[in-house]
């Protein structure tokens, strides 16, 4: 059973990537990405128009030519100084863009880290949103499907960009599911620490961001280093690589690195980046590196030989790690600034490329033969990757997909578990209903269970009731602890189980407190009596708590 699904899920990383990649999405997001670049320091910053035969889908561009500028002009002294995180709770126009986000309760297993951004990209993201053009253009997407896309700085403007509109469509409509929104980046920087990631996640929209990487592309690592050991000027000068105009008119001078700048720069992202792979050792996901900044989404690695899609945010670092120390590790000589603006190159070749896949190696055949579907599997998301069965890396690889793979599912699999004894528990929620119903039509269950009246159905209702207590007590310590998913809090089974639970019981629990006095040697039950279950960690299981109804059960004596 457990080979099963490994297998299923290394298969569909790979035909996910390969599907991906031969899908004309990517393409037409590019094409829109070099229109964006194209237009100009004067421009509105983005570029947007239909698919070309998407079904009306729209595309909409994002250039980071003004962020790049807005940099370059002055005097700047480290990337700490460009790309500090800001908390989005602390900033009052960013916390009006994402309410949501701003308002994420901090993670307990974080140390009560709070969401932040990259100062950048929300920058130029709140001086784009100001503009008279984007608002008019949020009002031209309205309700209808749309791909935002960008390149390098554009893509972490489109991933903010995305996160906003995301934010504005679920307050116009709580009820209704996300909008047909998709976010595809080339080469962007990180935008975001561990709490946004898992903030995106408890909102359900890792689905709705596609990062594409090349396995050489400094950009999208660069922000694994400590801030203040980041060259500023390598990320400015290639991303006004791309624009044609870049030679005249803007008052700025890019230089190229040299080679010796290149291969420093290269071993400085490979330290970090595998600090950050080998922190979180697939049990405490959450590193505490030298940067806060860590993936959200789904990252498609790609290579000449395909691409390979994981949607889990220790994979993606770890991959991240693995396809760039493979690709230096076999003496590659492509320079930054080509590095980082292939992607055209890539998106063109990938579909050709993937008629004429090499199969595995013969020796992954045998072992596969000798072992499993299951090698095999991670040997093609290895190659697709770029990551040859001979590389130095592949044998710490396959353990980190394989390691990676089961952290991954473990939040599920006890979730699943969960149910299984949230079915066991069931018969102590269907006694304490019928102890209910038995005294509805007399003086109530309140009073009876206050009063202790018919002392065995009492007895058999305080039994239940405390075993009620402790599963729910023990389903917030998992949630506390991240074993749980990260949309746990919104999964209709376990909202409606919270709510029936805290409905029929916390009334019991509030008469127990009453007929032991406790109301007056402790004080009242709101403040002193009321169990954790009920408030905080319990918040986030049923979000509609029934207050009112507990301040009538505690005002009786």
């Amino acid at each position: 059973m457990e080979d099963a699904e490994e297998n299923s899920m290394f298969e569909t990383s790979h035909v996910l990537g390969a599907l991906l990649a031969s899908s004309p999405l990517l393409a037409r997001a590019w094409d829109r990405c070099a229109a964006a670049a194209a237009m100009g320091a004067a421009s509105s910053g983005f570029a947007h128009g239909d698919g070309g035969g998407d079904g009306g889908t729209v595309y909409v561009a994002f250039s980071g030519l003004q962020a790049a500028l807005s940099v370059a002009r002055p005097a700047v002294a480290s990337g700490a100084d460009v790309f500090a995180p800001v908390g989005l709770a602390g900033d009052a126009t960013g916390a009006r863009a994402f309410p949501q986000l701003a308002a994420a309760e901090p993670d307990a297993a974080a140390a009560g880290e709070r969401v932040a951004v990259q100062a950048l990209a929300l920058r130029c993201f709140l001086k784009l949103c100001g503009s008279p053009e984007f608002q008019m253009l949020l009002n031209q997407i309205q309700g209808k499907a749309v791909v935002f896309t960008g390149h390098s700085l554009g893509g972490a403007i489109a991933a903010l960009v995305a996160l906003h509109y995301l934010c504005i469509s679920s307050l116009s409509s709580p009820c209704s599911p996300s909008p047909p929104v998709l976010c595809v980046t080339f080469g962007s920087p990180l935008i975001g620490n561990g709490a946004l990631s898992r903030a995106i996640l408890r909102e359900r929209w890792g689905g709705n961001f596609c990062n594409v990487v090349s396995q050489h592309d400094v950009v999208p690592r660069l922000l694994f280093c400590p801030l203040d050991a980041i060259p500023v000027r390598v990320i400015i000068g290639m991303q006004l690589q791309q624009w044609p105009g870049h030679t005249h008119n803007t008052g700025v001078m890019t230089t190229r690195v040299v080679d010796a700048e290149q291969d420093g720069l290269r071993q400085l992202i490979q330290a970090h980046v595998r600090t950050v792979a080998m922190e979180q050792k697939l049990v405490d996901p959450e590193s505490r590196g030298g940067s806060p900044y860590r993936p959200f989404g789904a990252y498609v690695l790609c290579s000449p030989e395909g691409a390979v899609c994981v949607d889990n945010s220790t994979a993606a670092v770890q991959m991240l790690y693995a396809t760039f120390a493979a690709c230096y590790a076999r003496g590659n000589t492509t320079s930054l600034e080509a590095a980082h603006s292939c992607y055209g190159d890539l998106v063109l070749k990938m579909p050709q490329n993937l008629l004429l896949k090499r199969r595995p190696h013969a020796m992954d055949v045998l072992a596969s033969m000798s072992n499993s579907n299951y090698d095999a599997g991670i040997s093609l998301a290895m190659e697709a990757s770029g990551i040859g069965s001979e590389a130095m890396e592949a044998t710490t690889t396959r353990y980190w997909l394989k390691a990676s793979k089961r952290a991954g599912r473990s939040p599920s699999l006890n979730c699943a578990g969960l149910s299984t004894r949230l079915g066991r528990i069931t018969p102590c929620r269907a006694q304490v209903e019928w102890y209910k119903a038995s005294f509805d039509g007399d003086m109530g269950y309140y009073d009876a269970f206050k009063q202790r009246r018919s002392p065995k159905k009492f007895n058999m209702a305080d039994m239940c009731r405390i075993k009620l207590g402790q599963f729910w007590d023990g389903v917030l310590a998992m949630l506390d602890n991240s074993q749980l998913p990260h949309d746990f809090h919104r999964r209709a089974k376990w909202v409606n189980a919270a709510r029936f639970y805290q409905l029929l019981v916390e009334p019991l629990d509030i008469a127990d407190y009453h007929r032991k006095n406790f109301h007056k040697t402790r004080g009242g039950y709101i403040t002193h009596g009321r169990d954790s279950r009920y408030v905080g960690a319990a918040y986030t299981i049923c979000s509609c708590l029934v207050s009112e109804l507990t301040e009538i059960y505690t005002s009786q004596v």
